[in-house]
């Protein structure tokens, strides 16, 4: 067991300038001359954790966490209409986390995320090895179109129920065709209303899959405030109907470009939205990665799940 550090809240914090007309959110926990590390959220467009820095030592790290593009405290914030979802790729997330290092002055970091997080890690870091000390993720996905397909469509049929009210929710003639392209469409909708109800739709379907997890908590999607539904759903969206910009299987042909770099991967057995044969694929395709599958946990984890994410960054932390 490892014991959580006291409460540290942030001892810096401002904004990116992209240059593009956004400007990304970032803050620093810890140490200031500590071991780098960089906290990436979910989602994506959920957001950073505004939770005090607990899991992490505050004597040892030096704690980034940051709001992707469009989402969190980031400008233009993606429940504005105005919002151009057109520079908010995964490309564009990767040169954001590369001009933060750059603009806070770190060599290398150690990296850390789950769900879309361990995706844009994995991305970054096939890209930018040289900066990455370590990795540590938990509830892998790779947002591969076929993750994609299993999670908006596959897994309907454990949930036949909330899944027709999930496809319900796009215009009749768009149900049987790609229902994440019919939800993107339906979130640049004029209309602030019909915006809101797509979220609405999309946010009770993601509660179902979740549902029976051992620790699932309901609403646990749809428990924030309008514009953050708003903004979560229409990134989500936008990215899951591009397929990420990724090709099916390009993080984990390119793993090999990960050769050196450790890694420890945490993922619950009963992960219905990120079947654990992502994990694993991504385990035996890159060598210096370890991982632990945990037979008490979904995607949402468990207290075990989070005692070995804590003991993998206890254990990089004097490296």
């Amino acid at each position: 067991m490892v014991d959580l550090y006291p409460a540290t809240s942030p001892y810096d914090s401002g904004f990116l300038d992209t240059g593009d007309g956004n400007r990304v959110y970032y803050e620093q926990l810890g140490n200031p001359d500590g071991k780098p590390a960089l906290s990436v959220h979910g989602g994506p467009g959920a957001g950073a954790s505004r939770q005090p820095m607990r899991a992490w030592d505050p004597a040892c790290y030096r704690l980034v966490r940051f709001d992707q593009r469009n989402c969190g405290r980031s400008t233009p914030h993606a429940s504005d209409p105005a919002a151009d979802m057109s520079l908010n790729t995964t490309r564009h997330l990767i040169d954001d986390m590369e001009r933060l290092r750059e603009h806070l002055g770190i060599e290398r970091w150690l990296l850390a995320g789950g769900s879309w997080g361990a995706t844009l890690i994995l991305a970054y870091a096939q890209q930018h090895p040289e900066r990455v000390s370590e990795i540590s993720l938990q509830a892998v996905t790779m947002t591969r179109p076929s993750e994609t397909y299993w999670l908006y469509r596959g897994a309907g049929r454990f949930y036949p129920e909330a899944w027709d009210r999930f496809r319900d929710g796009v215009p009749a003639a768009e149900r049987d065709g790609d229902l994440v392209a019919a939800y993107a469409r339906l979130m640049e909708h004029p209309d602030r209303g019909v915006r809101a109800k797509a979220a609405a739709d999309w946010l009770a379907w993601e509660d179902a899959v979740i549902s029976n997890e051992p620790n699932g908590v309901p609403g646990m999607y749809s428990d924030r405030e309008i514009d953050a539904q708003i903004a979560f759903v229409r990134i989500c969206a936008h990215f899951f109907s591009n397929g990420a910009w990724l090709e099916e299987d390009q993080l984990l042909r390119d793993a090999h470009k990960l050769a050196g770099i450790p890694g420890v991967l945490v993922h619950g057995r009963h992960d219905m939205g990120s079947p654990v044969e992502s994990a694993w694929a991504l385990a035996k395709a890159w060598p210096d990665a370890r991982l632990q599958i945990f037979e008490d946990s979904g995607h949402v984890g468990s207290e075990a799940m989070k005692v070995a994410a804590r003991v993998a960054i206890e254990g990089f932390k004097n490296r």
